[in-house]
Formats: C-alpha cells, structure tokens, sequence
C-alpha cells in the first residue's frame, strides 16, 4: 500500500509539473493591436463600431478571451496567417464576463509562436463588445502593429456588409449574414495590404435616413462619435491614426423609396462631414466621394458638394449601375453579396491607387 501510494503521489506531481501555467492579460496591453475606434479604459478595451479587430502573439497552444457583450455579436478569427477573405472559425460574443476560447490544444498543434487576428464582423446596432484580457498557456509576445498602408471608410449599410454572406436578395437580414470582411472596403484593403477603420451604420444618409427614419441624427453626427451607438459616449477625434485617404460612400439611403432629400441640408451636412474629416486628419488628407448606382440625382448632388465645398483634395467618382448584376450579385433585402462587393472594389481600386500613388498589383481580390 505505501508503495502505491508513492507511486501516485509521483504520477500527481508529475501531472502537476505537466500542466501549463495560464498566462492572464489585460486586453488593453501595449503588446496587443486594435484597430479601428475603441475605448481602454482600467484595461478593459470597448467598441462597438463594425469591423473593429485585434491582433494577439502569443506562445503555447491555447488562446481565450474574457469578455462581455451587451447584445450579441459575430466575430472571424484567424490563426497564423492574414485576413483573408475567409476566416478559420467564427465566433460569437454574448453575455457578461464570459469565457471564450479562441483556439485550443486540438486546434494548435505546436508551441508557436502563434498570431491570432478577431475582427467584428456585425455593426454596431448588434451591441457593443468589451474585451477585458486574454488568456495563453504560454507567454504573450508583441502582436505586429498598425501597418504602414491605413484606409478610412465612411458609409452605410454597404460598408457594413449587411446581408453580405447571403445570396438571395428576397432574404431578411440575419445578424449571422453580415460580415464588414466581404465588403469593397476589406477587399481594398485587403488588396493593397492595408489596414482600415470603419465608420458604417446601415440605413443612415447625409441628410436623409433610409425612409426617414432616425430624423435629427445621420452619418455626419454619428461620425463625430467614439461609439456608434452612443452619442453621449465621447468624441472621436482621430484616435491618432493618419490615414492615406478616406472613402465616403454615402447617399443611397437619402435617396430611398422614391423621395430625395433638401439640396441645401444636403450641402451643408456633407461639408459637416468633411470637415470633421479634414480636421482629424489635415486640410490636404485625400477624400473620395463616391455616388451610389442607384439614383442619378445622387450623382449631382455630390458633384455639387465636391465643387463647391472650398477644401482642398477631395474628389468623386460614381458607380455605374452595370458594375454589378442586380441579381446574381445580391444578398440579403437587396444588397450586394460578396461577388457584388468584388465588382465594387474592381470600379474603385484605381482611384485609391491614383490618389494613394500605390501601385496597382496583378493579384486576386478577395
């Protein structure tokens, strides 16, 4: 019996020694990236903004998060490799201090060291997400940082990807069919190696919300905001990023269900917008306006803004209606699917590359 009991005293140690050592972070840690807008506060990390991601190194084969969700989000994680078009896994972030496991043993199967990347993939109306560390079973190394090539995109539904991942346009949307990584934004972004920010909420305009709802509150005030929907959560001003150019692809929503909005109010709340613009970035930052297919009185209201709003660099290009086929092409409640949002990016490519001067590649979009 004694020699029994030695035996399994040993086997405990042993078991013991064995076990990996789990390593707890704050999520505001200097080692780890976010891009896009966010709050770091008490090292906590919060946003709500789509397309908001993080990159985490690390050592060990196992990666959680702690986090909390006020609603529910989607998020696509990849594990060491770029983002692609497709991800590894998706995930979904709900309830309050809850443990979510990234990657494990049976996912890992070496010691690393190993690069995670988790992006927000559903707007900001799903909820706002705060993540408050990580946890490895091994040491956290310094994540690659914001790269040297950064894009900043203002839209609406379009920028955020709704119904993106569906391919009947009769569908309703579904949280689990938006992804802000099937988008002509992620794609340009992708294509030129480039890191974004997002500032995207479905259904808002200029000066009109798609069928008026939301009076009193459009793109160029929520733009001003650290939260999307939070308007008393604090300013945006910047977040210290400096991005080559800017993408507005307004406008579609202020020309829905048949009606236009006042020329004037028009005018006056876009140069709003391209000031907040301009005073983040510098009076020279690059900004193209882009005119939706869907409506050519669209394409003369911009032009009018771009004419005479008196700041310099800033320019328009309009879609034609032929740059995708209003069928094949489409998701849910009629939006762009990922093969619309590909021909998209095709038509607006070589206006980021002129103004950007980055050259154009012969490689795939995706």
């Amino acid at each position: 019996m004694k020699k029994i009991c030695i035996i399994l005293a040993l086997m405990l140690g042993i078991s013991a020694m064995a076990a990996p050592k789990e390593t707890v972070t704050p999520a505001g840690d200097s080692r780890i990236t976010f891009v896009g807008r966010t709050l770091v506060q008490d090292g906590n990390v919060s946003f709500d903004w789509t397309g908001v991601y993080a990159r985490v190194a690390f050592e060990g084969r196992y990666l959680a998060v702690r986090v909390s969700d006020t609603k529910k989000n989607y998020y696509n994680v990849w594990l060491d490799r770029e983002m692609t078009g497709e991800p590894d896994k998706i995930v979904a972030t709900a309830g309050q201090d809850s443990l979510l496991v990234l990657f494990d043993a049976t996912e890992i199967k070496t010691k690393g060291p190993h690069r995670v990347a988790i992006q927000k993939r559903t707007e900001a109306e799903q909820g706002r997400t705060t993540f408050h560390s990580f946890i490895t079973q091994g040491a956290l190394l310094q994540a690659e940082g914001l790269r040297p090539r950064l894009l900043e995109f203002v839209g609406d539904s379009y920028t955020c990807g709704y119904g993106s991942e569906n391919s009947v346009r009769t569908d309703p949307f579904k949280p689990e069919t938006e992804n802000a990584n099937k988008t002509y934004a992620t794609i340009i972004s992708r294509y030129f190696g480039a890191d974004y920010i997002l500032a995207a909420h479905s259904g808002q305009g200029i000066a009109r919300n798609y069928d008026d709802g939301g009076r009193g509150w459009h793109m160029p005030d929520r733009y001003g905001c650290l939260f999307d929907c939070d308007k008393d959560g604090g300013a945006w001003q910047g977040g210290g990023y400096k991005p080559a150019m800017t993408v507005v692809y307004l406008c579609t929503n202020d020309f829905s269900c048949g009606r236009q909005p006042n020329i004037k109010a028009f005018k006056d709340n876009y140069f709003r917008l391209l000031r907040q613009i301009k005073d983040n970035y510098g009076e020279n930052h690059p900004v193209l306006c882009v005119a939706g297919p869907s409506d050519e009185q669209m394409r003369v209201y911009i032009k009018e803004v771009v004419d005479h709003c008196g700041m310099p660099a800033v320019w328009m290009m309009a879609l034609c209606p032929m740059a995708i086929n209003w069928d094949s092409d489409l998701g849910a409640s009629w939006h762009p699917a990922y093969p619309g949002h590909k021909k998209w990016a095709h038509a607006i490519l070589p206006y980021v590359s002129t103004i950007t001067g980055w050259p154009l590649e012969d490689k795939v979009l995706e």
